[in-house]
């Protein structure tokens, strides 16, 4: 009897075309498995880019010149948000369509879901990275080691405890993140399911690493290996550690350099070993190719090695001119 009456209440909403688009959004998100940041990132979404414009209008009335028009009165200098508010409100509607509440998704601005970097990141060299390093604190210094040459994220790094340091094997298991969501931290898994990796560390970060763990861990296999400072319970937050970084990239000369940059080094740096698609997915923690392939330009650098690699080749082929 409560399945008929559910059905029913399903089917006299569609055909009434009374439910708002507030009240759809909402239960969609309800209904959602998302990690908290991602809810509460896809709640502030809702509540200032979407919902003033669409919140009491009937789903079924949403037309494609409503769309247009309000992803016109979006900030075009604001291009990410943008970018997402328009891929939420799509999914939504498109979850709509799957619904039967209306039958075509009237969201479908060509491009308007992505977006390009403003400003091309330059990669920091390995002197860079040798000053960066060297300029931070000696408890700081590790986090710039794991950050590059491991391709780690801020929250990836931030979680990791002395247990997940495996020195002998040579492997820091990243299997935990932390994030911060309404002033509190919360700890979960990496951003998606291929995140969670054992990634093999370089050996010439051992030293290095084996002196962090021996100046400035704690001993129990829990302790987190960069907490804030004055706690060593609480996790770091990423304005305690920006102070210090950004006088660091000062010292390298390089002060456009951001954090997450140093993630980006690491792939590049990994991609000019000779690294494959897939090898740099799994090294990186990326599901898909297309966030690996944001790396692409430095196999496009490599090739300019081979290149010159094929000419040498041909060079000692090459035999010599007779003697006069």
């Amino acid at each position: 009897m409560r399945r008929a009456e559910l059905l029913k209440a399903d089917w006299t909403t569609t055909i009434s075309g009374t439910r708002t688009f507030g009240d759809y959004a909402r239960t969609w998100l309800a209904e959602r498995q998302l990690k908290p940041r991602t809810r509460a990132h896809y709640t502030n979404l809702l509540d200032k880019q979407i919902l003033p414009t669409f919140a009491s209008t009937p789903v079924r009335s949403i037309s494609p010149t409503m769309v247009r028009g309000w992803y016109a009165s979006l900030s075009p200098d604001t291009p990410t948000l943008r970018a997402h508010a328009y891929g939420l409100l799509r999914a939504i509607l498109q979850t709509a369509v799957y619904d039967g509440e209306i039958t075509a998704n009237p969201a479908h601005i060509r491009g308007a879901g992505t977006t390009t970097r403003a400003v091309a990141i330059t990669p920091a060299t390995l002197d860079e990275l040798t000053t960066l390093a060297q300029a931070m604190p000696s408890h700081r210094q590790a986090m710039i080691l794991l950050a590059a040459w491991c391709g780690l994220r801020f929250g990836e790094i931030t979680e990791l405890r002395r247990k997940d340091l495996d020195l002998q094997r040579g492997v820091v298991h990243v299997h935990r993140a932390v994030t911060r969501v309404g002033g509190q931290y919360v700890i979960t898994t990496p951003k998606s399911a291929a995140g969670r990796r054992d990634v093999a560390l370089p050996p010439h970060l051992t030293p290095a690493l084996q002196h962090h763990l021996h100046q400035h861990t704690g001993p129990s296999k829990d302790a987190l290996l960069f907490p804030a400072t004055g706690d060593p319970t609480k996790h770091l937050a990423p304005a305690s550690l920006y102070k210090t970084f950004y006088r660091a990239r000062a010292a390298a000369g390089r002060p456009d350099l951001r954090w997450h940059d140093l993630r980006h080094t690491g792939a590049v740096l990994a991609a000019h070993t000779g690294a494959t698609l897939a090898e740099l997915m799994n090294r990186l923690g990326h599901s898909t190719p297309q966030a690996a392939l944001r790396y692409q330009h430095a196999i496009n650098d490599r090739d300019t090695q081979i290149a010159h690699a094929l000419s040498q080749l041909a060079t000692a082929a090459r035999p010599p001119s007779d003697a006069k």
